[in-house]
């Protein structure tokens, strides 16, 4: 580690979600506006102060921003660094807490306090700022927050404590955001939110996702737009029309289940049942042919049996997910499953069920990518590591989905749009040269 820190830069460490993501871009774009530089180095200490995004969803997720306070607090024992903030979904969420347990670090903040983190680090607040943004992506892609917080009560989950009711961002408002981008480079967008499916019904009882769309899809040089985390309770419809019609919006979607027994649903308060879950499934794959679907699914939910474990896993079987990621329960204070239910299935039994599921899913995902070999798809190129050009089709996202490793004597350029054949495939990256 560095010895002799830059008293003129600050260095933010974001852990977590894309959602944190975005706010310490947006934070670093006020830091920038006051004169200060930036890095996002949590292996070097090159600056005096020192800022922690961290998150606060599960207990990995917890540990790991406790781990970097550590780290931190540490330094500053040391004399590495002279100032230590904390910020994001863990402060908000345990700031007392904190407070008592970190006495090296200088102050924590919560979600909703930018004006005050910027001040506190003797930087003007600049409002006439808001909606821009610095990128820590590389330049050809962003995440774009078209909501804050949420309104669901699902038994398991922390984040409406957190990040409090759901507030959509107006139309106008993320028309001016992704333009601003686009102007500086930027080509695909993904949209985000603790829930899509929801964006404007805190407006006037409807959805406004269709809309917003429209308006973001008549942007001049934005090339792909895609959804994250779309609620399967009153999804949308009518973005199905929109999504197989215009090129612009990826045949992508991003819809979690969690799981597919009515029992565990309506225990998890999902408001969902497995009949309504098949059917939406079918409507999507109706309605988009091509659209490739990613889904979360949760294990070890209080009172998952055996059964209902296998039932999830003929779930996955039969409908062959492109992509999908599993998470075990973590039993968090203060959300209705810690208050109504014991954490009941064993912590190993988690692990091996997540790791079944995974493997399943390995499984169906070689299949599915075997079935791309001699096909050609538009991809973008992301970066290159070693003799290999890594890119994406519109299938996949950023950083949780299949990449595209391409060999090529061209060069081919950062954030440009190639045509590439599928030459070889595995479980979860496809093989390809130049079409």
């Amino acid at each position: 580690m560095q010895t002799k820190p830059n008293k003129h830069k600050i260095n933010i460490i974001t852990l977590g979600c894309s959602k944190n993501l975005v706010d310490s871009e947006v934070l670093v774009r006020q830091v920038e506006a006051g004169g200060l530089k930036i890095s996002h180095n949590a292996d070097s200490i090159d600056a005096e102060t020192i800022v922690i995004n961290t998150c606060g969803f599960i207990n990995d997720a917890k540990q790991e921003s406790i781990d970097m306070i550590l780290q931190f607090a540490q330094a500053k024992q040391e004399g590495k660094i002279k100032k230590l903030y904390v910020i994001g979904c863990l402060s908000e969420r345990y700031k007392e807490e904190l407070k008592k347990e970190f006495a090296d670090v200088d102050e924590f903040f919560g979600v909703n306090n930018l004006q005050e983190i910027v001040e506190t680090l003797q930087i003007d607040y600049k409002k006439e700022l808001l909606g821009e943004r610095v990128l820590s992506t590389p330049a050809h892609y962003a995440y774009i927050k078209i909501s804050e917080g949420c309104d669901k009560k699902c038994a398991f989950c922390a984040i409406p404590l957190i990040r409090g009711k759901y507030v959509s961002k107006p139309v106008d408002k993320l028309v001016n955001e992704v333009q601003l981008l686009v102007n500086k480079g930027v080509k695909e967008i993904m949209l985000i939110a603790q829930d899509l499916s929801y964006y404007g019904y805190d407006l006037d009882g409807k959805s406004h996702l269709a809309a917003l769309l429209k308006k973001l899809s008549a942007i001049t040089g934005l090339q792909w737009i895609r959804l994250h985390y779309a609620y399967p309770v009153n999804f949308p419809m009518e973005i199905l029309d929109l999504m197989r019609s215009n090129t612009k919006i990826t045949n992508y979607l991003d819809i979690p289940f969690q799981h597919i027994s009515t029992q565990i649903l309506r225990n998890m308060r999902r408001g969902n049942t497995r009949e309504n879950t098949l059917s939406l499934i079918k409507t999507l794959r109706e309605k988009v042919p091509d659209i490739s679907l990613r889904t979360t699914l949760l294990v070890g939910f209080p009172g998952e049996t055996e059964t209902d474990f296998e039932e999830l896993k003929d779930f996955v079987r039969e409908f062959r997910f492109e992509r999908l990621g599993v998470f075990t329960y973590s039993h968090e204070e203060n959300t209705s499953a810690y208050e109504k239910y014991e954490d009941t299935v064993d912590e190993d039994v988690k692990t091996e069920r997540a790791n079944e599921i995974m493997e399943l899913q390995a499984q169906i995902s070689a299949e599915l990518n075997a079935e791309k070999i001699g096909k050609t798809y538009r991809v973008i190129i992301d970066k290159k590591e070693d003799e290999y050009f890594i890119g994406r089709t519109e299938f996949d996202s950023p950083e949780v989905d299949n990449e595209v490793l391409i060999s090529s004597e061209k060069e081919l350029k950062i954030g440009e749009f190639y045509e590439v054949e599928i030459i070889n495939a595995d479980e979860f990256d496809l093989f390809g040269k130049l079409a």
